[in-house]
């Protein structure tokens, strides 16, 4: 019965040199992140997300039996579960808000589109009409202009 309790209990074993290699990996992360900010590549307001991804990184290097608790809070037994499951609701979350943003610029796209199209519209009507051609004649009806052919 001993063996069948310790296999239900969640448990969390790093060595060392993983743990350093984790944090250091986390710690680089959180610095690409920067790096992308201060370079204009990635605004503010989306790098929030990520960043507090490399902190749960690095909480997660310096702290192994985290999981644990978290695992426990979950209901499951296992800690690769618990981790898989967070990982999975972290990237789910992420296409969710990525889809707004993605339909949020989709329907501001159409509307510039619009009101270009409408600006547009209304600049070729104010040029015939400083032409004197306020009816709004085709290209065949008017004179050709100086020194041009027709169209």
């Amino acid at each position: 019965m001993s063996f069948l309790a310790a296999a239900t209990e969640p448990t969390v074993k790093l060595t060392p040199q993983a743990r350093i290699l984790a944090a250091a990996i986390a710690l680089v992360f959180m610095a690409m992140i920067l790096e992308l900010i201060r370079r204009h590549r990635l605004q503010e307001r989306y790098s929030v997300i990520w960043f507090v991804a490399g902190l749960g990184m690095l909480a997660g290097a310096t702290f192994p039996d985290l999981l644990e608790v978290v695992a426990d809070a979950m209901g499951v037994r296992d800690t690769n579960v618990a981790l898989f499951s967070l990982v999975l609701l972290l990237l789910l979350g992420l296409a969710l808000n990525f889809s707004v943003i993605v339909s949020r610029q989709a329907e501001q796209i159409t509307r510039l589109a619009q009101e270009r199209a409408i600006e547009s519209a209304r600049a070729n009507g104010a040029g015939l009409d400083a032409r004197g051609d306020g009816a709004g004649g085709s290209a065949a009806e008017r004179p050709a202009e100086p020194g041009g052919e027709r169209l």
